[in-house]
């Protein structure tokens, strides 16, 4: 495990235990909270709105090519790269390959709906066993612009150790490697940050 990983997975578990969330339930799969919809990211997008969230992203102009379609000012959408099946079968999907200038999409971004653009990892928010029916609840965190934060306690950011061997025993045999940081990841603002949960179609 990495440095940073450990620094995402200490921000994820902080916004699935503290921030708002809202049940997806426009889905078909009889589950309580549902598989995502449109309706669904509507119903998130409209409480950031109405919470006075600004979007993160600018829009992405219309383009004269086959096959793409404009990309609205949007909001992070962060979630699990189980969630693919799901978001490419939702009408009105756009995958980053369709956007107009696709190289203004981020490494990890997999589409958009609506004004939501979805970003996902392997180690996204997953809540096991937690639906009605037993099943896994994935988190999808929807954020706008500084609804979080990772705060460095006096400045301290991460750092890498290395201690060589001559330096690590008397015999020089061994080096040792570590990493310490002092950083508490937060909410800034509540109403910025709603998280969209949802099972598995």
């Amino acid at each position: 495990m990495s440095l940073r990983q450990t620094e995402d997975e200490l921000t994820r578990d902080m916004l699935a235990s503290t921030a708002s969330f809202i049940d997806a339930v426009g889905g078909t799969n009889g589950d309580n909270p549902t598989n995502i919809t449109p309706s669904d990211v509507d119903s998130v997008v409209q409480a950031l709105l109405t919470n006075n969230a600004y979007t993160i992203m600018d829009n992405i102009e219309g383009e004269d090519k086959f096959g793409t379609a404009p990309v609205r000012n949007a909001y992070f959408g962060m979630g699990h790269t189980a969630l693919t099946p799901n978001l490419n079968a939702m009408p009105g999907f756009v995958q980053k390959n369709q956007y107009p200038s696709p190289m203004l999409a981020l490494y990890s971004e997999w589409g958009a709906q609506g004004n939501v653009r979805f970003l996902l990892s392997s180690i996204g928010s997953i809540t096991p066993n937690a639906s009605n029916l037993n099943a896994n609840v994935y988190n999808i965190f929807v954020a706008g612009m500084e609804s979080y934060a990772v705060v460095e306690q006096d400045g301290y950011s991460a750092a890498f150790i290395y201690r060589p061997p001559i330096y690590d025993g008397p015999l020089a045999l061994n080096a040792s490697v570590g990493y310490k940081f002092a950083q508490v990841p937060r909410l800034l603002n509540d109403q910025w940050l709603i998280n969209l949960r949802c099972t598995l179609q």
